[in-house]
């Protein structure tokens, strides 16, 4: 079989890793590609490289794919979520001075309740509070909206700034932001560098939200259905390994080097492991399951996911709920993950789901018979019913 290269997009972030570790680890050469990966300065970038057809892939932000089908942000090229990369991986964090206010009114930064957390930063605050996010269209920005509107925090004056990833520990140091949601490694490096500390994971808000997504081109799907084919096997079995505990070490060795994220790999193998310094102090919170590659369906497009982010892309940008959220559903290709996943890919049998039902583990009907999902609810106990608009 003769190699294919294919030219990919991505954002230094640990969750980049199925993309790293595929062609790392051999799961692209074994599908007789070879992934050129190309690493960008903003994610911004990543969507207009894709869109322009500067590479055929991209590691994106999920909902990208589904502003750019709704006519958001200025692109309009079709592009298809083909497969969620990742689940959760986001930290919020506040910088010194609201730190210190935190903990001078006895907040104990535990790292789990996320209405206890935005009551403490609300009384905190001494006037607006500005926080650094990654892109405008992105699962930061609809977590922290969604945070904000159930709890106190609504009544706070809170705006929120585009600052890239590698450069949020920078902004919060220099005052440009009071707080911020990022992907690790970032949130941790804040902390090491005496920045600020890390008041919750996302998934305090979201217990299983779609994070990243791998986004192709619709067209290029359409014309190279077997390049799509081989490069869904190789980087859905980067996710198999990396979900195994003792792959977590050769991971984090890999993705900190020079040409990936450059940052030692100790701050990696915190998220990975769920395994967080939260403050300057060294206090330590675990958060089991804080990424997840693979397991629970973790790589399924649920149309249903996509219509959550519709639904609120159109509330905020005074859009057509209904027509929203059956466009933006389009952009998460379950139909194409049926399609080229390998046959033992135990997937639902529904592509489609109530968000926010699932409170514990439990078994649904699938291919094979033998999956179960995780818990995925939200913060404030609501359900997202993917066929209603109230």
């Amino acid at each position: 079989m003769k190699t294919v290269t294919l030219p990919i997009a991505y954002m230094p972030l640990v969750d980049a890793a199925p993309l790293i570790v595929a062609q790392e680890m051999g799961f692209a050469e074994s599908q007789g590609i070879a992934l050129d990966l190309i690493a960008a300065p903003s994610w911004s970038s990543v969507r207009d490289m894709l869109a322009f057809g500067r590479v055929d892939a991209a590691h994106m932000l999920s909902p990208v794919p589904v502003a750019m089908a709704l006519g958001l942000g200025g692109v309009s090229t079709p592009v298809s979520a083909v497969m969620v990369t990742s689940v959760n991986g986001d930290v919020i964090g506040v910088g010194r001075a609201l730190e210190e206010r935190l903990r001078s009114r006895g907040h104990d930064f535990d790292f789990r309740d996320a209405r206890a957390a935005a009551r403490a930063l609300a009384r905190a605050a001494e006037g607006p509070l500005v926080f650094g996010v990654p892109f405008p269209f992105s699962m930061h920005v609809e977590l922290l909206h969604y945070w904000f509107e159930g709890t106190e925090l609504g009544q706070a004056e809170v705006s929120i700034r585009t600052v890239p990833p590698p450069l949020m520990a920078e902004a919060l140091a220099a005052g440009d932001i009071d707080a911020f949601c990022v992907g690790e490694p970032w949130g941790s490096v804040a902390v090491d560098q005496g920045a600020g500390a890390l008041l919750l994971p996302g998934k305090a808000i979201w217990s299983f939200a779609p994070e990243k997504v791998l986004a192709v081109r619709t067209d290029w799907a359409e014309t190279e259905p077997h390049l799509l084919r081989r490069l869904m096997h190789a980087v859905g079995r980067a996710g198999h390994w990396l979900s195994r505990p003792d792959a977590r070490t050769a991971a984090a060795e890999i993705l900190s080097r020079r040409s990936y994220l450059d940052v030692s790999p100790e701050l990696i193998d915190r998220a990975l492991n769920g395994r967080f310094t939260v403050t300057r102090q060294a206090e330590q919170r675990d958060v089991p399951g804080f990424v997840e590659f693979h397991d629970g369906a973790a790589t399924f497009p649920w149309r249903s996911q996509a219509k959550w982010i519709a639904r609120r892309l159109s509330l905020r940008h005074g859009l057509p709920a209904a027509d929203a959220m059956t466009r933006g559903a389009a952009a998460f290709r379950s139909d194409l993950f049926r399609t080229h996943m390998p046959a033992d890919t135990d997937m639902p049998g529904a592509s489609e789901k109530l968000e926010g039902a699932i409170r514990h583990e439990t078994a649904v009907a699938s291919r094979r018979g033998q999956l179960s999902l995780p818990g995925d609810a939200f913060f404030d106990g609501r359900i997202f019913d993917p066929d209603r608009l109230d």
